[in-house]
């Protein structure tokens, strides 16, 4: 039998998302991506931009994991190469996006800790 913290973690913050359920999965309202998975200040979102990237900064720190296809991520004028598999990072509030990426490009976005990042 389990404890109640164990049943408000299994409502709030899924065991596993699949990367085929995170694809077809609608955007929340207003945003671009869906919410996957809350938890604490922890946000995970899937990203799948068409054509081109056109997000601004926000205002808290985030981690991409590239789900598939490859690209170029700029993160403060530099530019880093990317595949299916790297790992990302944007401090809260730096201008970046993704470019010369395929149909096929994807990132699970991961938000976390208070707004204006952690120190």
């Amino acid at each position: 039998m389990g404890t109640h913290t164990d049943e408000i973690l299994r409502a709030t913050a899924p065991a596993h998302v699949a990367l085929a359920a995170a694809r077809v999965a609608p955007p929340a309202p207003g945003r671009q991506t869906p919410l996957l998975l809350e938890h604490g200040t922890l946000e995970v979102r899937f990203y799948q931009p068409r054509g081109s990237d056109a997000q601004s900064p926000h205002d808290r720190d985030e981690v991409y994991v590239v789900a598939s296809g490859s690209g170029t991520f700029v993160r403060a004028g530099e530019r880093f190469p990317f595949v299916a598999g790297d790992l990302l990072f944007v401090a809260a509030g730096v201008p970046h996006r993704f470019e010369e990426f395929g149909d096929d490009f994807g990132v699970w976005v991961m938000f976390y800790g208070p707004a204006g990042g952690e120190r």
